[in-house]
């Protein structure tokens, strides 16, 4: 679609250049006179001037479509004016997604097109998590006295796809809320394990690697060994992708939607190699759910989600979101006895309101939440306090909260709350 308008640059130069010649011919000044004729002449051009024949073509080529985060991708970008006009002020600027910065270079191009002659111009973005599609570059042509300009898209299909690789060392301290799989989650139950519950009676089928020989020896009473049980964890990894979670501690940093959507990745692959059945969601407008599952297969599946899934956009959704009755759906989806990993930056009041009802709803939750708040200003201050007071107040309530600092790595914030809670319940 194009749309044409006329620009006024040449406003009020016919009243100029009439003065200019009305003075040329009072005092007898042909200089003056000749100026105000050829100020009449450009207004008189600028009035009559129609506005010009556009057909451009726009190629766009990028230097990797499949890039991972953090990585510069050169995007090259060609015009060329196929039609038969001449084209004097031609200015184009590229449909770069809001999501991936320009770091190098600008993604626009000012320049005189003859027919069947090209321009050209590039500039580096940053790959960010996601499928990022690039909009159509806008076009402003001017002719050639600048009084009437049209303005154009002209599509061109590009689309850079970012998925991570979701490797990680990481260690999650899960609460003990087990299913009746065999995991890694130490349990209050005996049975097979490494760690020493206690001692009964010998029964009849019990393992001979079981029985206690030492008190055979020393008492003649045949007992057997129970160990603390291991089991498999259910776990439904959940992040808050609400507008109020896209905070940022600076203009052009990464806000903690980005922060929580990497710790996602880390914390679903690390309990899928760890053999507990993990589950992803999101939530805020659009709606992500992925059942807990286990196998290559479904980690494969997760990655993809929280690469490409809108829900896990770096930039804020504008849909509609009722907060309420998103939470009763998620309640609804939780299987029983699974645990809840939330990931949010709880610089709002609903968010602890979330991981207080789960919780209460006998869904074992554990906060994840990467801390968006500076100090630079009183007000950012303020916010670091009131931040730190719901952090303080969830965990009076009993749950459990790993409050990241995005300086550090996950690991560490991690291994903290691991060493607090004696890696256990």
């Amino acid at each position: 679609m194009k749309s044409i308008r006329r620009t006024h640059r040449w406003k009020g130069v016919s009243a100029v250049a009439l003065l200019a010649g009305g003075l040329g011919v009072l005092f007898s000044r042909p200089l003056v006179l000749l100026s105000g004729v050829v100020g009449v002449a450009f207004a008189a051009y600028a009035r009559t001037a129609g506005a010009p024949d556009v057909d451009l073509d726009v190629t766009r080529t990028v230097s990797d479509d499949e890039p991972l985060p953090g990585d510069e991708v050169q995007v090259r970008v060609v015009v060329e004016n196929v039609g038969d006009a001449m084209l004097a002020d031609v200015r184009l600027v590229d449909g770069v997604p809001d999501a991936l910065p320009v770091t190098d270079g600008a993604a626009r191009l000012g320049t005189a097109l003859r027919p069947g002659k090209t321009a050209s111009f590039a500039y580096t973005v940053e790959a960010e998590r996601g499928e990022h599609e690039f909009g159509p570059a806008t076009a402003v042509v001017r002719d050639f006295s600048g009084a009437v300009e049209v303005e154009t898209e002209v599509e061109c299909e590009t689309t850079l796809r970012c998925v991570p690789k979701l490797g990680t060392t990481v260690d999650v301290p899960l609460r003990a809320q087990t299913t009746r799989y065999t995991g890694r989650v130490t349990t209050d139950t005996g049975g097979s394990g490494v760690e020493f519950h206690a001692t009964r009676e010998y029964r009849p089928g019990d393992p001979l690697s079981r029985v206690d020989w030492n008190r055979l020896a020393r008492t003649g009473e045949l007992t057997t060994i129970e160990f603390r049980e291991e089991r498999a964890a259910s776990v439904v990894v959940v992040v808050d992708t609400r507008e109020q979670a896209y905070l940022a501690r600076g203009e052009g940093e990464r806000n903690a939607v980005q922060f929580g959507v990497d710790a996602a990745g880390k914390i679903v692959t690390k309990l899928l190699d760890a053999g507990d059945r993990v589950g992803l969601a999101s939530f805020g407008p659009a709606d992500c759910w992925l059942a807990p599952g286990a196998g290559t297969d479904h980690q494969a599946r997760a990655r993809d989600l929280l690469a490409t899934h809108p829900a896990f956009a770096p930039t804020p959704s504008d849909d509609m979101f009722y907060p309420v009755t998103r939470l009763k759906q998620l309640r609804k989806r939780l299987p029983p006895a699974s645990q809840v990993v939330f990931v949010t930056p709880l610089c709002d009041e609903f968010g602890p309101e979330v991981a207080r009802r789960l919780d209460a709803q006998d869904h074992l939750v554990t906060v994840v939440s990467p801390d968006p708040t500076a100090t630079a200003t009183a007000g950012q201050r303020f916010a670091r306090t009131r931040r730190s007071h719901r952090v303080s107040e969830l965990r009076e309530a009993g749950v459990r909260v790993v409050d990241w600092d995005t300086d550090e790595t996950l690991g560490v914030a991690l291994a903290r709350v691991a060493r607090i809670a004696g890696g256990g319940a």
